[in-house]
């Protein structure tokens, strides 16, 4: 029952964070959206930023598995699309971990750390992708050409929902799309011309 009620407060938290905003959302809410006294709420978690600090060891879990590449061959264009999405998917279900990235993370020093610790495997991933896009000659780029594209991947993927919503963009879901597409524009330059043209193929198709 215990585990079942510590669930439901993650489970009520994310979505109210998502829907809401992190900084608008009080542990009174969360408690009375599940109809719950505070004081069985502070039974499982500390703090807000306890919930977050668990939300974010499943944001993790799942950040993990996206960023994981083929070890037993050379990536393909299919590949860094497939793991785009992952990506993205999970930036989508614990968006306000970007949408209020600053915010949270000026208050805890342990989410700081852990998330810079995750901005780093995530480079290492796309770094060791674009590499083997040049090893496969799928991409014609220099070594710096290659480092470079994988740094503005990563930081198109970290803060594109603040870009979008600075923009104005209403539509997360669809500004989530939109972030892939232009994460994936960012290789045109460098494919070969039958690349290229899967590529634009696949981004087609994607917007339909």
């Amino acid at each position: 029952m215990a585990r079942d009620t510590r669930q439901r407060i993650l489970d009520a938290s994310l979505g109210m964070f998502n829907a809401q905003g992190e900084p608008h959302v009080t542990t009174n809410h969360i408690a009375d959206e599940l109809e719950i006294s505070p004081g069985n709420l502070y039974y499982h978690f500390r703090n807000k930023d306890d919930i977050i600090e668990q939300l974010f060891g499943r944001f993790e879990e799942r950040m993990d598995v996206a960023l994981t590449t083929p070890g037993d061959r050379l990536p393909g264009l299919e590949d860094i699309w497939l793991q785009l999405h992952l990506v993205f998917e999970c930036i989508w279900d614990y968006r306000f971990l970007y949408r209020d990235l600053v915010e949270i993370l000026s208050r805890n020093r342990r989410l700081r750390i852990r998330f810079a610790r995750l901005l780093k495997r995530a480079d290492e991933s796309a770094h060791e992708v674009m590499r083997g896009l040049g090893v496969a000659e799928v991409m014609r780029a220099t070594p710096a050409e290659l480092a470079a594209t994988a740094t503005n991947i990563l930081v198109i993927a970290t803060f594109w929902l603040n870009y979008a919503a600075a923009r104005g963009d209403r539509n997360e879901q669809r500004a989530i799309r939109d972030g892939i597409v232009q994460v994936m524009m960012l290789l045109a330059p460098f494919l070969r011309e039958g690349e290229r043209v899967h590529l634009h193929g696949l981004i087609a198709a994607y917007q339909r």
